[in-house]
């Protein structure tokens, strides 16, 4: 099959699942309401498909809107049918996907649509954190669309025909479609709504499958490893020049060299995704200086700071970690906050859902700080101070409350330049150094650059059994 042509939505599925393992569920279910000429118009299966298979022997259930049947449009059997793929897939513990390919509410069934919609978004909210939710988007996803989008764990999009929008482009005030098309794949990765754009359909759907195999089926389910044929010592011998671009560092980290991002447009000075280590999945959030290409020549360049997408894309992404197990693995290279004025209206609010994050998840937390970790952004980034289990530092790392050359200016204002710049120096000794730190018990060891993945895998195999105790609460306000 081609993956340049648009599939219907019965191949979208058959290409998503193993072969022949597909199972359909109420297809011969079709809309009860015939007000506005309704009885006129056939609907086959009500505009969606749904049903359960296997991706590489894992169970999961999918829907998938059929744009060729009342434009896929969401009425009150159409919703019946995919809350019954959750209500099974919530009884067995399995993901549910969902390919979304939508003109939106169904007109003509007018408030039952409505009510629909959200019975929808109150059964995503139930299955927030028991089993991984994933949508995909191959055509329109419009308004309430858009809401079960965002409700989901991860969300796709084909980079030429999709459109995730709440209002359309022609409606903001003072813009166009063609001045700027903020429905399009590129547009909403940029701003984080999507995890992952697919040139082709196949390519997404490709996609999915990979981070079905590395995910948990469920919030009880400890089956997402995988056998690991990588050397567990294995030296990394490219890991210093690798350090500004933490992409490539955790690459070279992971067993076999895996690693699947997500979010990769958005917040580009923070990388998040998941990386395999003796095969456990493990997720993993590093601050980055620099993006390189294969060359190794530098694209872009980042000031070491944190950023309110940044801390938004990290703290939402260990949320998820933490709610489906997964160990959590940081490099910390950070020197502050961002300081703009625009960054002062939101990096509080930004950085302390972060840090609360990291503070409150319980699954094993091992932090590596890779270069500075200065003032409160340091603690924000899994410190031991919030509860890191582990925590290692390379020799050349600094650890303290700002950089030493500005600590000396402030402490010795006034003085000759000599005296500043030798009480800068032993500021950097005394106060700042990974060795200082870890004569106080904030780091755990120092460690060599390409002694870093034998260490990570050693502490995460001694953490594997962790067990948390937290005061009993319903929930956090954070």
């Amino acid at each position: 099959m081609s993956s340049a042509a648009q599939l219907s939505a019965r191949e979208r599925i058959a290409s998503l699942l193993d072969d022949n393992s597909f199972v359909e569920v109420g297809a011969l279910v079709t809309k009860r309401n015939t007000d506005f000429n309704l009885h006129q118009k056939e609907s086959p299966a009500d505009g969606v498909i749904t049903g359960y298979g296997l991706i590489d022997g894992n169970p999961v259930y999918v829907y998938s809107q059929d744009s060729s049947s009342l434009g896929g449009s969401i009425g009150e059997m159409h919703a019946k049918k995919i809350i019954q793929i959750y209500d099974l897939a919530l009884k067995v513990g399995a993901p549910v996907i969902g390919l979304i390919d939508s003109t939106g509410l169904r007109l003509q069934e007018a408030t039952d649509a409505l009510n629909s919609f959200g019975e929808i978004y109150l059964k995503q909210t139930l299955a927030s954190g028991i089993i991984p939710q994933i949508t995909a988007i191959f055509g329109n996803a419009g308004g309430g669309l858009a809401v079960m989008s965002s409700l989901s764990d991860f969300s796709f999009m084909e980079k030429k025909s999709s459109h995730l929008f709440v209002n359309s482009p022609n409606s903001l005030l003072g813009n166009n479609k063609d001045k700027l098309d903020t429905s399009k794949a590129d547009f909403q990765a940029k701003i984080g709504m999507v995890d992952y754009v697919g040139d082709t359909e196949q390519d997404v759907l490709n996609k999915i499958r990979d981070l079905i195999c590395i995910l948990p089926s469920s919030n009880e389910d400890d089956a997402s490893y995988d056998e690991c044929t990588d050397d567990l010592n294995r030296v990394l011998t490219n890991i210093a020049s690798e350090l500004n671009d933490t992409k490539k560092a955790l690459i070279d980290i992971s067993d076999n060299h895996y690693f699947f991002e997500v979010k990769s447009e958005y917040a580009k000075e923070m990388v998040t995704g998941f990386i395999r280590l003796d095969g456990m999945t493990v997720g993993a959030i590093a601050n980055r200086t620099e993006v390189t290409d294969e060359s190794g020549k530098v694209i872009e360049r980042f000031d070491g700071t944190l950023t309110t997408d940044g801390c938004n894309k990290a703290s939402r992404f260990v949320n998820f970690c933490d709610a489906f197990n997964i160990p959590v693995l940081t490099l910390t290279n950070v020197n502050g906050y961002k300081t703009t004025v625009e960054e002062e209206k939101t990096i509080a609010v930004a950085s302390s859902k972060l840090t609360y994050a990291f503070a409150n998840a319980t699954i094993p937390k091992v932090n590596v700080i890779i270069g500075k970790a200065y003032g409160s952004a340091y603690i924000t980034m899994n410190s031991k101070h919030i509860g890191a289990d582990m925590v290692f530092a390379l020799p050349s790392s600094s650890i303290g409350m700002m950089d030493a050359d500005l600590a000396a200016q402030i402490m010795y204002d006034g003085e000759a330049s000599n005296v500043i710049k030798e009480k800068a120096a032993e500021y950097a000794q005394l106060q700042s150094s990974a060795e200082a730190a870890a004569k106080r018990g904030y780091v755990d060891s120092i460690i060599e650059p390409d002694t870093v993945r034998k260490h990570l895998i050693y502490s995460f195999e001694m953490l594997f059994t962790k067990r948390d105790n937290r005061p009993a609460k319903k929930h956090g306000t954070i």
